[in-house]
C-alpha cells in the first residue's frame, strides 16, 4: 500500500505537499515494517536548517537505530510532538498520525525530483 499522492526517497521517507508551502515528512510503511516496534524518535527542533540527503534525526526500534534523512533542503517549521510519548504511532499510522516533521523547502521544485509512487514501488520490489 503506497499512497499515490506522495513523493518518496530511496531511503524510504515520504513527502506530502508540492513545495508551495511547508511539506510534511515521514517514513514509509515499508520502512516502519522493516524496523519493527519503534520505541524512540529523535527529531530536529523547529528552526533547524536541513540539507537534502543529510541525516536529521534517528528512529530507534527494538531491532536497531536508523537515521532519518532530509528529502529536501529547507527549514524545519514543525515536529510531531506526539511522537515523544507515542513513538509507536509511526508503526500504527506511518502516513497519518506518525508523521515526523514539516519542512519549508528552500527549493520548492525539488519535490518534483523525488520518486513517485510507481518508482518507489519498483524500488521496494527489487
Amino acid at each position: 500500500m503506497i499512497p499515490e499522492d506522495l513523493r518518496y526517497t530511496a531511503e524510504h521517507e515520504w513527502v506530502a505537499g508540492d513545495g508551495s508551502g511547508p511539506v510534511r515528512v515521514g517514513i514509509t510503511h515499508y520502512a516502519q515494517d522493516a524496523l519493527g516496534d519503534i520505541v524512540f524518535v529523535q527529531l530536529p527542533d523547529e528552526g533547524t536548517e536541513v540539507q537534502a540527503g543529510d541525516a536529521f534525526g534517528e528512529i530507534e526500534s527494538t531491532k536497531s537505530v536508523s537515521e532519518i534523512y532530509a528529502p529536501v533542503s529547507g527549514t524545519v517549521v514543525a515536529k510531531n510532538a506526539s511522537l515523544g510519548d507515542e513513538p509507536e504511532l509511526i508503526n500504527a499510522e506511518p502516513y497519518a498520525a506518525g508523521w515526523l516533521v514539516e519542512i519549508a523547502p528552500s527549493d520548492p521544485g525539488a519535490i518534483a525530483g523525488l520518486l513517485d509512487a510507481n518508482a518507489y514501488k519498483a524500488l521496494t520490489e527489487s
